[in-house]
């Protein structure tokens, strides 16, 4: 872990805006796309770079700001690292954003999340909050292989569980879906069903499938070796150096998707998702702001 100094924080987001507190992972997910070379890092992955005056350059922006808008954390580095137990900067953001009365939504894998349900139990009544949960596989074991450092799929089902018992709305990424892994209709009747059946109000899905780049695609390739021999060359075969790679099964599964949540009532259109995490009540006028 390092600490520096960032210039700025906030970055558009859809009708929001969205920030990054640290720029790094531990959680050791073998399928990472924020490990690709596109992203610029100067420091290893592991080595969390902690944006140490994010709370002051969040506070400059809101500061004095009447009208609201979502502000969200979460896209690129999960705002609940381990170092976050001590440092807080996830906390002392959220705690801005209740102050000047803005919205929040969290996109996590982690339970650290549930030290902050209390803020985000605040906000949400006084405009709006959204916790986010990606979920890939329903096999635990699996779930250790393929995010090895972060709590297991039931754990963040307990966590969902929590959300929606203080009545905040919550989402689910379902995404990756890895081809000869988990894309089989077990896994996704499993997790559409503990979905439903907890009151989730959408899922985010965009294909059954991942995407590969550049220093991703190197270092997810090398999972596979170490867990799953032979499947990397299955991988080659199938899709070459292609960045997305659908399931094989991918018109079934996504025929089973729509389905499950059309009978369910939950929100599946990536772009439907989107609107609903992203709008305020419309006793709130959102604003732009000036970055």
């Amino acid at each position: 872990m390092h600490t520096i100094k960032a210039k700025s924080l906030l970055h558009k987001s859809g009708s929001g805006f969205g920030m990054n507190l640290y720029r790094g992972c531990t959680h050791g997910c073998i399928y990472c796309d924020s490990r690709s070379l596109c992203y610029g890092f100067t420091h290893p992955f592991e080595d969390i770079e902690v944006k140490e005056n994010a709370p002051a350059l969040l506070e400059a922006t809101l500061k004095g700001r009447r009208s609201a808008c979502m502000i969200g954390t979460g896209s690129m580095s999960d705002p609940y690292q381990p170092c976050e137990e001590a440092l807080g900067l996830t906390r002392r953001c959220l705690e801005l954003i209740h102050q000047y009365g803005f919205g929040a939504a969290v996109l996590t894998k982690s339970d650290r999340i549930l030290r902050d349900l209390d803020l985000l139990e605040a906000i949400h009544p006084q405009t709006k909050a959204v916790v986010q949960m990606t979920l890939t596989t329903w096999d635990d074991d699996l779930c250790r292989i393929l995010e090895p450092k972060v709590c297991n799929t039931k754990r963040r089902l307990e966590v969902l569980a929590a959300v929606q018992a203080r009545k905040i709305p919550s989402f689910v990424w379902l995404s990756p879906i890895l081809p000869f892994l988990n894309d089989t209709e077990e896994n996704l009747t499993a997790i559409l069903k503990a979905c439903a059946e907890l009151g989730v109000r959408g899922l985010v899905c965009f294909d059954m499938g991942l995407t590969l780049r550049d220093g991703n695609r190197e270092y997810f390739y090398a999972a596979l070796d170490r867990h799953f021999p032979g499947l990397k060359e299955r991988y080659l075969h199938s899709y070459g150096s292609a960045y997305g790679l659908s399931s094989p099964h991918r018109d079934r599964l996504m025929r089973l998707f729509q389905e499950r949540c059309e009978a369910a009532g939950m929100l599946y259109r990536p772009e439907d998702c989107f609107r609903w995490m992203n709008e305020l009540p419309q006793r709130f006028e959102q604003t732009r702001l000036e970055l």
